[in-house]
Formats: structure tokens, sequence, C-alpha cells
């Protein structure tokens, strides 16, 4: 699939939503990067140190889309203009620690005063309120908290799942959908209020199901003993002869069925309704897959119904054919990365602009464009 070259303007569902990011790290980024994929207008304020030091880590990544100006917020003639932005604008989106906004006069209070509509969104890990407000923190730490990281891994101990689910599933992705319900609702009272993102509420909340089941007794608090947390032979992973891995979630009976018909087609394996014998079935699975490599695999499983995928580097799958065929990643100013999700029939998100880096833009334009001289 050919990636459209960029656009002048944006013609994604959110398109004419001005979003106003007060610098930040990791999710409180993400979540405004999300919101200019799909078409807001995000201008992002940096201090004016960062023009003399470029981020170089790759983090810049989650300013594509974005325009960006340096402010300091500390400096009086700076933060009248920060508020004279706050003054026309739909979002702020602010990750300092609980308190530190309010104390450079760029608050929830100081920006509702000029902007009454305006709303707030704030992004921290432990939330504005609670004992570990003012504590620091990691996305390792606020998991740890909920429940989740102990739900995680193996037997022995829990396994850190990446910063995927707390700071940017918990975090970042909960935030952009308290954004867009607290601009839904200010379109209709012509109010606006704050939204106290937190990643240990939006973490906590991914596992709602895993306490449903744990009161109906359908999940024990125990890793890997448990239906889709490795604790199933034919819900797991396993190495092949190169000493890659396939992934198997044949959960289903008849899935189960195409699964077994082509990975052991030729044996009796135990029965999968007989727990006592998930122990030697599973050491059987793991034995048949080391008999081939994982091509060779996926070769074999591909198109039937057993639930079987080979599991892929993040390299590997940049080629891999459906989502080369979906478009899933695009060319960005020479770095292959995901393409803006979901999708939209009508009104899709326009060609994504490269990242913004401190000093790229005019200040004088950028201010100008939102009519702040």
């Amino acid at each position: 699939m050919t990636t459209p070259p960029p656009t002048a303007g944006s013609t994604g569902p959110l398109a004419g939503l001005r979003v106003l990011e007060l610098g930040g790290m990791g999710p409180a980024p993400f979540a405004a990067m999300t919101l200019a994929d799909l078409g807001a207008d995000v201008v992002r304020i940096e201090r004016p140190a960062a023009r003399d030091r470029p981020p170089r880590d790759g983090s810049q990544i989650l300013h594509r889309g974005k325009r960006s100006i340096c402010l300091d917020v500390k400096d009086d003639a700076d933060r009248a203009t920060v508020k004279e932005l706050a003054g026309r604008v739909d979002v702020v989106i602010e990750s300092s620690r609980p308190g530190a906004a309010e104390r450079l006069g760029i608050g929830p209070d100081d920006l509702h005063a000029v902007n009454p509509r305006l709303v707030y969104a704030r992004m921290t890990g432990w939330g504005q309120e609670g004992p570990k407000a003012a504590t620091a923190g990691h996305d390792v730490g606020y998991l740890a908290g909920t429940g989740l990281l102990h739900a995680i891994g193996g037997e022995e101990r829990p396994q850190i799942p990446l910063a995927l689910v707390g700071d940017f599933g918990g975090g970042a992705l909960y935030l952009v959908i308290g954004i867009l319900a607290a601009v839904h609702e200010a379109r209709r009272s012509g109010r606006g209020q704050v939204v106290d993102g937190a990643i240990v509420d939006g973490a906590a909340h991914m596992g709602t199901l895993l306490y449903g089941m744990l009161d109906a007794g359908r999940w024990t608090d125990r890793r890997q003993s448990n239906l889709m947390d490795g604790g199933t032979p034919f819900y797991s992973v396993y190495e092949t002869a190169d000493g890659k891995h396939m992934t198997v979630g044949a959960i289903e009976p008849k899935f189960y069925d195409a699964f077994v018909e082509i990975l052991a087609p030729d044996e009796e394996l135990p029965s999968r309704r007989d727990r006592s014998a998930w122990p030697e079935l599973r050491d059987r699975i793991a034995a048949r897959f080391r008999t081939r490599t994982r091509d060779e695999w996926t070769t074999l499983f591909q198109g039937t119904d057993a639930c079987v995928e080979p599991v892929l580097s993040l390299t590997e799958s940049l080629d891999d054919d459906h989502l080369r065929e979906r478009g899933t990643y695009v060319d960005v100013a020479g770095i292959r990365q995901p393409a803006p999700a979901p999708r939209f029939s009508r009104t899709p998100a326009a060609a994504v602009p490269p990242p913004c880096t401190p000093g790229d833009h005019d200040s004088r334009s950028v201010l100008a464009s939102w009519d702040v001289r």
C-alpha cells in the first residue's frame, strides 16, 4: 500500500479541535499525538533550552503532526502568552506533578478564568489526589499497585510488560477518552472541566473483567494457572526448532481440533478436558513445535482456524504481509512507524506529517494562526 504524501490541513474526524500541550514526556505526548493523528490541531510548548538539546532518543516520534513553540512559563510575558493561547483552544494537556501548574499560574483555575469552556486534561501516574499523588513513579510501579503486574508473567515472578500497559494504555489512551468525553459535554453545556487522568486508574479499569472472573471463581490470583495467562497448554507460547516462537490461542474446541489436526495428525494427545493431563499435553505440544522452524509452522497453519501465529520481532512486523496490505505502518520522515488508528470510512486522517522538534516552527506564525499576537 502506497502512503500518500502529506496534505495541507487535516481531514480527520477531529479537524477543528485545538489542543495545547504543555510539554511533558511519554503518555502525555502520546495522547496529544493520537489527537493529532485524528485531525486535531496540536501545538506543543517547549522550554527555550530545548532548542539547544533536541531529543535524540527516538521520543520525537511522539510529536508527529504537531507544531511547537518555545516559551518560558516562569517568564511573565511568556506565561501571558500561554494564557492567551489557552483562551483560543478546546483542550490543554498538562503532565506535571500535582500542584506544579498552579504554582506557575497556569493551573485549571487560572486558565478557566480566560476560557470557561476549556477541557484541562491532566496526566499523572498516581492521580491528583491520594497519599501517593506527589510521589515519583514509573510504569512498573503503577502497575504493581493495581494487581495487574502480579497477574503477568511466569510462575516464579511477575514479568514487566514494557510501558505499554500502564503509561500508554492505562494512561494516554484513557486520557484521550476523557478528553473526547469532556469536549463533547462542554459543547452541550458550555462549561469545561478538569480531566484527572491517572495511570493507576486506567490500568485498573483495564482489569475489570479479571475482577469479575475472580469474584466468580473463574480466575485464581496465581500466575499461569488460568485460561488466558499461559496456564493452559492450548493458550501459550512455544519454542520452535530455530529458537523462535509460535503462539497458540486455540481455546474453543473447534479451533483446538483444527490445531491438533495440523500439529500432530499422527498421534493421540491427552484430552484437553483433563486438567491433570495438562503437564503432559504441554510437553507433547512443545516437543512437536521443536521439530520444525517457526517459518515452517507458519506455512502449515496459514489460512486455518487453528489460532496459531508466529511471534514476530518489531523489525519483522514491518514486513508482515497482512499488515503491509492494510497499511498498518507508514513511512514518515524516513522512519517506518505505525499509522493512525482506528480508521474512519468517511473522515479518514490525512497523511501523517513528520514530528516537530523545538525550533522547527516560527513562533510568530504559529501564534498568528490562533489569533495570538
